[in-house]
């Protein structure tokens, strides 16, 4: 009986600390779990907040602007064809030079030309001669008649011999005339200033008038730029033409090349087409640009934009302070207590700022006075979160104490 009450004790006795021990170690898990996230929470409250660039919302007029694709084409383009035959003498210009108006381009063999022209100053030599002896049988004729001393017959046929002569002369300098033509031919010219091509014929070979291409010329100053609007855009232009919206400055156009940024050159629409096409649905247009730097070639790829309207009122914001939350476009603006809240909006065209940067117009979703996070909006992890505003202009560059911590990793 002993042997068996000392048997089953044991193993109550045994088993005593581990109901003990394990709610202990439990508690003190708890305990070491609270105190490590009320640091890590005292240790967030000591951070001070980010620093962010703040702008106030711009409001100003701004012009909008559609874009389109163009190309640039020359005002003047010429293919040289020589007006006379005859092998080419004399290849006077280096290709791909700028030419002016006049300058010797081509030289035809002018022999034959020449002696065409001695002929035909010949004949005219002869038909003067016999005019003037005409005119002076004429002249006599007229005084025997007087005295009955010649028939009235022979005194006519004298009088149409003189004008007979008379003709032949004019005929003589009219063929004189187109020799010294025929002769000029054969120096071929620029007919306008501009660039000239390579030359397709060389000395040796045989010109043929008419026919045979010689070279190119093309204009440089000013050019044009062909675009193609639209058939919706063309339709608001009218509208807005109708309601007298596109009085002042509807017809401005700026040009910007594939190199280039923004478009810096600026030049008017000076030709709209008669039609729309109905197999692309747009309708071509065409704005003259100045060209004195030579910036533009014919050919090239531009870039168009063409003023839609007169200057209204509009805010604008700067384009690196919009965030993208799937279809929504967002800001944070600075609230009470320098409190980060969002703004949901509604962008609308950009407008070129200087330095690279842009302006967006915002339609809705901002008021004047308000001011944007522009620079450091990526510190602001949520709404409400708190900041460290420093004042800045809108468009300006992001200061370079934000840029060396953004980059940092």
């Amino acid at each position: 009986m002993n042997r068996t009450h000392r048997t089953t004790r044991r193993p109550a006795v045994a088993g005593a600390p581990h109901r003990f021990v394990t709610p202990l170690l439990g508690l003190l898990a708890a305990a070491v779990l609270a105190a490590c996230s009320s640091q890590a929470a005292q240790g967030q409250g000591e951070m001070p907040p980010p620093e962010v660039s703040v702008a106030e919302v711009v409001a100003r007029p701004v012009a909008h602007w559609d874009e389109f694709t163009g190309r640039v084409a020359a005002v003047e383009s010429v293919e040289l064809r020589p007006r006379v035959s005859g092998y080419i003498e004399r290849v006077a210009f280096r290709e791909g030079d700028e030419v002016a108006k006049g300058d010797l381009l081509f030289v035809i063999d002018q022999r034959p030309y020449r002696a065409e022209l001695a002929r035909a100053e010949a004949q005219l030599a002869r038909a003067r001669s016999e005019a003037q002896l005409a005119r002076t049988q004429d002249a006599r004729a007229e005084e025997l008649l007087a005295a009955a001393a010649i028939s009235r017959e022979e005194h006519e046929a004298r009088r149409a011999a003189s004008s007979q002569t008379a003709a032949a002369v004019r005929a003589a300098e009219a063929a004189v005339t187109a020799a010294r033509l025929d002769l000029q031919y054969t120096e071929i010219r620029a007919p306008i200033d501009g660039r000239i091509g390579r030359a397709l014929i060389t000395a040796g070979n045989l010109a043929q008038a008419d026919a045979t291409l010689l070279t190119t010329l093309v204009s440089l100053d000013p050019v044009h730029v062909h675009f193609d609007a639209d058939e919706q855009s063309f339709l608001r232009y009218q509208a807005l033409a109708r309601s007298g919206e596109r009085e002042n400055g509807g017809n401005a156009v700026r040009v910007g090349l594939v190199n280039e940024q923004g478009h810096p050159h600026e030049g008017v629409l000076d030709f709209t087409d008669n039609h729309v096409d109905p197999n692309t649905g747009t309708i071509r247009a065409r704005a003259v640009v100045a060209n004195p730097d030579r910036v533009f070639t014919p050919g090239l790829h531009a870039r168009v934009q063409l003023q839609a309207t007169g200057e209204r009122p509009a805010l604008l914001i700067d384009e690196r302070a919009v965030l993208t939350d799937q279809d929504r476009k967002y800001v944070y603006v600075l609230g009470e207590n320098d409190q980060a809240e969002r703004r949901d909006i509604a962008p609308g065209r950009s407008v070129a700022a200087g330095e690279g940067a842009r302006l967006l117009v915002v339609q809705e979703g901002l008021a004047p006075g308000d001011r944007v996070i522009v620079h450091g909006v990526q510190k602001v992890f949520f709404p409400g979160m708190p900041v460290a505003p420093v004042p800045v202009e809108m468009g300006d560059p992001a200061p370079s104490a934000q840029v060396a911590s953004t980059a940092a990793p």
